[in-house]
């Protein structure tokens, strides 16, 4: 390999490093303005053609990040998060990120926690 394509191959790997930072960065801001309800900063964040999809509200009131995977333009969030009665879920969201804004969330409900079933058990919805 020649030097000229060794320092190509330096700059493409460090320009995919800033990259997956910058997404995961924006896409935890977000989540940070949402807790704190700071419209300013989410505002920032949303793109014009954002676009939120989820089955039902579930008006978080606070959560713990599990996992944040960057994969490309999306990140993929899973959280444990709080009701405002003190019941705890977890969930896992992909949020798709363009131009250092959020265009696309997409919503996948986890389970409660506890867990309904017991372990090595299942739920029956009889």
């Amino acid at each position: 390999m020649t030097i000229e394509a060794m320092e190509t191959t330096e700059r493409t790997t460090k320009e995919k490093i800033i990259r997956t930072n910058d997404i995961l960065a924006i896409a935890r801001a977000a989540y940070e303005a949402y807790v704190t309800k700071n419209r300013v900063a989410i505002e920032k964040l949303i793109a014009a053609d954002f676009h939120f999809t989820s089955p039902l509200d579930n008006r978080i009131d606070a959560f713990k990040f599990i996992n944040l995977v960057p994969d490309r333009d999306r990140v993929f969030v899973t959280y444990e998060g709080h009701t405002k009665n003190g019941e705890r879920f977890r969930n896992t969201e992909i949020v798709t990120v363009r131009n250092g804004q959020i265009v696309e969330v997409e919503v996948y409900f986890g389970w409660s926690i506890p867990h309904e079933a017991k372990p090595g058990g299942f739920v029956d919805d009889k």
